[in-house]
């Protein structure tokens, strides 16, 4: 059977990583997070002082700034390393979150991750979740899947998934965040938010995970039995 490529974009919240990571595991492909590489490269950068606006600094950076994903003993999910140090639970901090759409619109960060990324899919037989996945990083996936929701889903969403973190956050603080992330994520010059034109849109505010797995599940099917009927 041949291995595709899996793009599914969307905004925060919608369900992008979880829906993606439970479709690998699935299909048994290779799940890989580019949002949680945009942390990691943030989380970098607020470790050493650097702040989003020295840009100078931080392109001297880059080339010393290596992500891998590694399955972890009876981990759900593979865990993020930058330069072989584990730093999952450090990049899912609020702090991260407030900043991280800032340091993901430089140009210079995004050519860098995107680079990363393709040397990942090369081969195919992966799922991987973001926001220019199906646009720059893989055109040419053969399902690419867009993902939105009601605002106010999106927020009770990472309320819960903030709470099971330990981390406690009002409404009003994590709605502010979300619509700032989507101002800058549609907005920046370099790989911005944007539907592909061929991706097909999936409105999950009203589908469980589980739901959402299985449409995807479907749609693969669809595309390995009759691959003439891509995106159609």
């Amino acid at each position: 059977m041949k291995s595709i490529i899996i793009a599914i974009d969307g905004y925060s919240s919608c369900g992008k990583s979880t829906t993606a990571r439970l479709v690998a595991q699935r299909l048994q492909y290779l799940f890989i997070d580019s949002g949680a590489m945009y942390r990691a490269v943030t989380w970098y950068f607020l470790e050493k002082g650097i702040d989003s606006q020295n840009v100078t600094e931080i392109e001297a950076h880059l080339p010393s700034i290596n992500i891998e994903f590694r399955q972890l003993p009876d981990a759900t999910m593979p865990a993020v390393f930058l330069n072989d140090q584990l730093i999952e639970s450090e990049i899912r901090a609020p702090r991260i979150a407030a900043v991280v759409s800032e340091y993901s619109a430089i140009p210079c960060i995004r050519k860098a991750m995107v680079k990363q990324q393709q040397i990942m899919g090369e081969f195919g037989g992966v799922v991987m979740d973001g926001r220019d996945i199906g646009t720059v990083v893989f055109p040419q996936a053969e399902l690419k899947l867009f993902l939105t929701a009601d605002i106010d889903i999106r927020v009770k969403r990472r309320s819960i998934e903030l709470e099971h973190k330990g981390y406690n956050q009002s409404p009003e603080e994590i709605k502010r965040n979300l619509l700032h992330r989507d101002y800058v994520d549609t907005h920046r010059s370099e790989g911005p938010l944007l539907k592909a034109s061929d991706a097909i849109e999936i409105d999950t505010t009203f589908h469980t995970v589980e739901s959402q797995v299985e449409l995807v599940i479907s749609m693969f099917e669809k595309i390995i039995s009759y691959p003439a009927k891509i995106n159609s």
